[in-house]
């Protein structure tokens, strides 16, 4: 048996990325947080931002002093693409003052109220908030969240029993989640994600995302046979993969700033 004189040399990981948070302050008090990300495969210093947020990427080489002085150079672009990507003039919760919220490819009015608890719910034709004195943002965001996922949920349990008959087996469970560009997904164990911003566009657009994560569970593939059972279930599927396009981004920018936005 032949044995080694030295043992074999470890094979050297790539660097990692590396992320954090930075809060840029601005002259009016307000803030931003900017994601500050050291990715080794980067060749520059780049500011960007998308319905995720800021985001600062550094090459390796570069210091944070850099990344610091760069951020500011250009803080007026950051404030103006902010406010460009705002959602119909949408904000972080603010109690009192944020007066309608998406739901539905609709607008409803929406009152306040001190309460025992914090929680939001439906009020004749519009929503009530409620919430104690001393309810925070995180607060105010996960009783959002957990309303917005309680419609999700209930459009779910109007639209699955029809189309269970003809799939093979039933989706191992539904999770919602805020996606960067998906709108849905199926795991290899059949466990689908949908993205919560699907609850504020239009429902038929919700259906069609099921549809299609639906018709999975029936070829894992994008191929024609998968298209022909998505087209037998929801002919006008083309229809809402147009209306994603065109309006996908401010579904998903409306989300995003409801939950965590903190630009004000």
């Amino acid at each position: 048996m032949l044995r080694l004189l030295f043992p074999p040399r470890p094979v050297a990981r790539p660097p990692s990325i590396r992320r954090d948070v930075v809060v840029l302050a601005l002259d009016d008090g307000s803030t931003i947080d900017v994601l500050r990300v050291r990715d080794p495969r980067a060749r520059r210093v780049r500011l960007s931002i998308d319905e995720r947020g800021a985001r600062l990427t550094l090459p390796s080489r570069a210091s944070l002093v850099t990344g610091t002085r760069f951020l500011q150079q250009h803080r007026a672009w950051l404030v103006e693409q902010v406010r460009a990507h705002a959602a119909n003039g949408l904000s972080a919760l603010v109690p009192g003052v944020t007066c309608t919220l998406p739901l539905r490819d609709d607008w409803l009015a929406l009152r306040w109220e001190t309460g025992r608890y914090t929680c939001l719910a439906r009020d004749g034709e519009g929503l009530l908030f409620r919430h104690t004195a001393r309810a925070g943002h995180a607060a105010l965001t996960r009783a959002l969240r957990d309303f917005y996922e309680g419609e999700a949920r209930a459009d779910l349990g109007r639209w699955m029993p029809g189309y269970l008959p003809g799939l093979p087996r039933a989706p191992s469970r539904v999770a919602f989640k805020t996606m960067s560009s998906q709108w849905g997904s199926l795991a290899p164990d059949d466990g689908m994600v949908l993205d919560l911003a699907l609850v504020l566009g239009r429902p038929s657009a919700f259906e069609y995302v099921l549809v299609h994560e639906l018709c999975h569970l029936i070829r894992p593939d994008h191929s024609p046979a998968f298209w022909r059972e998505v087209d037998a279930r929801c002919p006008h599927w083309r229809e809402e993969r147009d209306y994603f396009r065109r309006d996908g981004r401010r579904l998903k920018t409306q989300l995003r700033t409801l939950l965590s936005a903190r630009v004000a």
